[in-house]
């Protein structure tokens, strides 16, 4: 084919492609244009998850009337006047690429007018085709409707998620601004209601008990400076200024999720940044778990290029290294002034390398009752064992058949039950295991006719529990733990869109909970398999689950919910079992239709073969 130019409403669209990736990324083009123009009050509304309508107005400076139309070409911005600006970037726009790519893919009214202005302008572009402008009565701002967002797009309008997830992505871009914003008001509205609103106040930690709650506001502790502005010196200051605050390791998360950076005000997604955050943690948190932060980098804007992408959500620093030392350095700071050492919590016992004299006592304890003993779900498979079926359990154990138990005053054993519909009787094809002991408290190894088994306890226990679940919920229903009083949960506004979302598929998996005002809920029941699990706690865990996999299917949204559950309410890596115990856990994996796999699908045991272990010792010539 000869090469060719492409006409410029190709061009347009494959460029806002670039620019405008979902609702989100409009939204977030829409509200940097608003701060940059000073505005201090921002209104932002989403129908259908910004794929109908989505609304972004403010009170700043406006357009004036003989620019409006100029508005809308590409690489028309008022930020820059020359290629050395590029070098010192002071504006979160800066490329002009804006309104020019979302009036190219939508259908958008522009409703604007000066401060110097007696009258507002009222223009229409109807996908990047200017439709008509006329003098309009309107308060000093801009109000930009974006409607039909993708609608000459069909490629892109198919990969859109589902509203309410796009919704949420929209909430979350806009919660970002009001933490790097405090002193700028923020009001989203979804499908008419009010979402979030931030105070305006200046203070961060306003914000941040907006979206976090109070409970976890309480676990926060200032970095840096005190809780106010940002100060004007910073800004052209070599070194980096940070701020902002920091989790104790009491506030902690399943993921990177709640590590919010924010550069010069820009939020930026950066791993090594986020690394610094939680190398300042080291020792303070578990394996696995992460802490909550929320900072601010102040840095010189010849220090940095944040003119690496059209989202700009990455950026290049001039000294890597001294960013990342001045930011772990500050949360480090922030930790040792002020954290307490980190409890170690009984039924999240981790072992890091223990002496051999430390392990040996731990093993000799867990004879004993145990306070986080293995606690089996509700329900017929969760029976406690006698002594004969323990006895049996050791020398002749199953995967998929229940041993018989030894004969009692001469008497032979009852027959055995049949089994229940939810839990179809399958034939073993495994061998049967002896129980030998618990490897690094993390692992049961256990002897086979062939070899060698190492079974992964916590995966195992979530391949249980899963199944009992699954079983219960389609039988009677999932056993739950109701509460003799009932506790009230502010998950804060980055939660609490999850909860109003899920909450028939929260209460089909055990969780009762009731509307309590604003953003707060009534936990009146959690699903009995949390046990002792602090029933908070256990909201919190099953909610960072949910924000993990958001997009999960309807159909399958509930059974993802057992998985998410089973996952936190699952005996931990790190927990010492006793031989009872390993051996009851055994029992009842071999029950499970599916034993060789947890439900997220990584095995939950290894073998290693005689014939094996022979080669490795040398005993085949």
């Amino acid at each position: 084919m000869p090469i060719r130019v492409l006409p410029p409403e190709i061009a347009s669209r494959i460029a806002a492609g670039e620019v405008v990736e979902r609702p989100a990324s409009a939204v977030k083009e829409l509200i940097e244009n608003s701060l940059d123009a000073a505005a201090d009050e921002i209104r932002i509304e989403v129908r259908e998850g910004g794929r109908r309508l989505l609304r972004v107005g403010d009170n700043g400076q406006g357009i004036p009337a003989a620019e409006v139309p100029l508005a809308f070409e590409r690489h028309a911005t008022s930020k820059l006047t020359s290629a050395d600006d590029l070098e010192h970037i002071g504006t979160l726009g800066f490329r002009g690429e804006a309104l020019a790519s979302i009036a190219s893919v939508a259908q958008v009214t522009l409703l604007t007018r000066h401060a110097d202005e007696a009258a507002g302008t009222l223009a229409r572009v109807d996908g990047g085709l200017w439709v008509a402008s006329e003098p309009k009565g309107a308060p000093a701002g801009t109000t930009v409707t974006v409607e039909n967002l993708f609608y000459n797009v069909p490629a892109r309008l198919k990969f859109l998620r589902q509203p309410a997830t796009e919704a949420a992505h929209i909430a979350a871009m806009v919660h970002r601004f009001a933490m790097a914003f405090p002193e700028r008001r923020f009001s989203l509205l979804s499908e008419g209601r009010l979402a979030f609103q931030s105070t305006g106040t200046g203070r961060l930690l306003d914000v941040l008990i907006k979206l976090l709650g109070l409970e976890a506001a309480r676990q926060l502790v200032p970095v840096g400076l005190e809780d106010v502005g940002i100060p004007e010196a910073s800004a052209a200051a070599a070194l980096p200024h940070v701020h902002g605050y920091v989790g104790l390791p009491s506030l902690h998360r399943s993921n990177r999720n709640q590590i919010f950076l924010f550069l010069n005000r820009r939020p930026i997604q950066d791993r090594t940044l986020a690394f610094a955050v939680t190398e300042a943690y080291r020792n303070r948190l578990m394996v696995g778990r992460y802490p909550v932060a929320v900072l601010l980098i102040e840095i010189d804007p010849a220090l940095v290029d944040v003119n690496v992408h059209p989202a700009k959500a990455e950026v290049r620093f001039r000294d890597e290294r001294a960013v990342f030392r001045a930011v772990q350095k500050a949360v480090h700071a922030a930790l040792v002034d002020i954290a307490p050492v980190a409890e170690l919590r009984h039924d999240r016992l981790q072992w890091q390398m223990p002496d051999w004299a430390d392990r040996r006592q731990a093993l000799l304890d867990a004879g004993r009752p145990s306070p986080f003993a293995l606690q089996p779900a509700p329900g017929p498979q969760a029976t406690p064992a006698g002594p004969a079926e323990a006895e049996a359990g050791e020398h002749a154990h199953s995967w998929f058949s229940p041993p018989e138990p030894a004969p009692a005053n001469g008497h032979p054993p009852a027959p055995p039950q049949p089994a229940s519909p939810a839990s179809p009787q399958v034939t073993s094809m495994l061998p049967i295991l002896r129980v030998v002991g618990q490897l690094g408290t993390m692992y049961i190894v256990a002897e086979g006719p062939d070899g060698m088994v190492l079974i992964d306890q916590h995966a195992a226990h979530e391949r249980i529990l899963f199944e009992q679940m699954m079983a219960a919920q389609a039988g009677l229903g999932v056993a739950q733990q109701t509460m003799l009083e009932p506790l009230v949960f502010e998950p804060g506004s980055l939660m609490a869109g999850l909860v109003a979302e899920n909450a028939e598929a929260l209460a089909a998996v055990g969780f009762a909970l009731e509307p309590f005002g604003g953003d707060s809920w009534l936990v009146r029941g959690v699903p009995a398999v949390f046990g002792a699990t602090d029933p908070r706690r256990a909201v919190e865990e099953t909610l960072e689950g949910i924000a993990d996999g958001r997009d999960v299917a309807g159909e399958t949204r509930e059974a993802a919910l057992v998985a998410i559950i089973c996952k936190r309410a699952a005996v931990k890596a790190g927990q010492v079992l006793s031989m009872p115990e390993m051996r009851h856990l055994l029992r009842q994996l071999e029950s499970c239709q599916s034993p060789g796999s947890c439900p997220h699908g990584r095995p939950t045991m290894l073998m290693l073969s005689a014939a094996q272990l022979e080669r490795e010792f040398g005993r085949h010539g």
